[in-house]
């Protein structure tokens, strides 16, 4: 391991012929005129370019104390598996080289969609080897505009995956893990950016909301972060619903958890005092089904409301209509209620229930619901 320094000419001259020591320059390429990206195209310079930036953004340094917490929860004498997701989730680098590692290989790309599966399937030693050989930067060691870049990167991807995870409660979202993922790596097309025009984020009208900067790009470069972001990480094999949520995160149309991560990004934003108008945070709510009465707690919380939220990786044994009638029980409908609202009979409802009872192993609604909640299930 070793902590990155300023890159002089002599190391970018050797960037290209060692994968493991890539990293973004911290000298700002000039940015392409219209012309010479034209020439570009035309030689198959802008493809040979745009590779480069991905190996280069695929190897990005890990914050020297996050990668450190990880050695240490690996090298214990009982390595809990729940604390070493914990600290891969603390960097996005981390996130990505451990991923990354779960799903190349033997087996279909895109099969392990969380990191606490990846710590299942890679196992602790694996990881170890993985982290070993992860380059990392330290803001306050060595202070330069890399690391400084690096780190706002970072505390971003966990200050959204943060957001993220207390909205998917909310909006009782499936498949937390996943969405964790997609969080952490959600802005990684800007690393990419910057890469091939510099960081010309930084160009940007402090006063533009998130919206007006993604259109700046799409005007400006005529592609924005979400899309390559989500280019690479197809790219590195992960989950095709990882890649669609990242590159529909800035849609104001979004579902699922692209909705999730728009909603959380905007939070973010406004929690650090960017500009971020309050009806965009609205509208980005009403995607998931929420009101204004459910995110009101949620910005006065942030960024912590106290323990982290804790998730489950088991996977629901209940089918949708199952899940539908178990929360029906959790909000204290009776089955007529629950009948009415799903559109469903009484007798149907009471069979759904009696399902939910024998797979889970629950005796009673008390029980069943309390199970339910512990696994992030409802």
């Amino acid at each position: 391991m070793r902590v990155l320094m300023p890159m002089t000419s002599t190391a970018t001259k050797e960037r290209g012929s060692r994968s493991r020591d890539r990293t973004p320059s911290s000298a700002a390429p000039a940015k392409a005129k219209p012309a010479a990206r034209t020439r570009e195209r035309a030689s198959g310079q802008g493809g040979k370019r745009l590779a480069a930036a991905f190996d280069t953004v695929s190897a990005t340094p890990a914050l020297a104390e996050a990668r450190q917490r990880l050695l240490r929860a690996s090298e214990a004498s009982a390595p809990s598996g729940d604390e070493v997701a914990a600290a891969i989730e603390s960097d996005a680098a981390l996130a990505i080289q451990v991923m990354r590692a779960a799903n190349n290989g033997g087996g279909p790309h895109g099969r392990t969609r969380g990191v606490r599966q990846a710590v299942d399937i890679l196992t602790v030693s694996r990881i170890r080897e993985i982290v070993d050989g992860v380059n990392t930067y330290d803001p306050f060691e060595h202070p330069n505009a890399q690391a400084d870049r690096h780190e706002r990167f970072r505390r971003h991807a966990v200050a959204t995956r943060h957001a993220a995870e207390r909205i998917a409660d909310l909006a009782r979202l499936a498949e937390r893990d996943e969405l964790a993922v997609a969080a952490l790596l959600h802005d990684v097309g800007k690393l990419v950016l910057t890469e091939l025009h510099g960081p010309f984020e930084e160009t940007t009208d402090e006063r533009a909301t998130p919206d007006e900067r993604i259109r700046r790009e799409r005007r400006e470069l005529g592609i924005d972060h979400a899309l390559v972001g989500a280019v690479l990480v197809r790219r590195w094999a992960l989950a095709p619903s990882v890649a669609a949520t990242i590159e529909r995160h800035h849609s104001p149309k979004a579902t699922g958890h692209a909705a999730a991560i728009r909603l959380a990004d905007l939070v973010v934003h406004y929690a650090s005092g960017d500009p971020v108008p309050p009806e965009s945070i609205v509208a980005a709510a009403e995607q998931l089904g929420l009101e204004r009465d459910a995110i009101a707690p949620l910005l006065y919380e942030f960024p912590h409301s106290g323990a982290a939220l804790k998730r489950n990786t088991d996977p629901c044994p209940l089918s949708d209509r199952e899940v539908d009638a178990l929360r029906g029980l959790a909000e204290g409908k009776v089955y007529k209620q629950i009948a009415s609202e799903l559109s469903l009979s009484v007798s149907t409802i009471r069979t759904h229930l009696h399902n939910v009872y024998r797979k889970i192993g629950a005796v009673d609604r008390a029980q069943a619901v309390l199970i339910a909640h512990e696994h992030g299930w409802i």
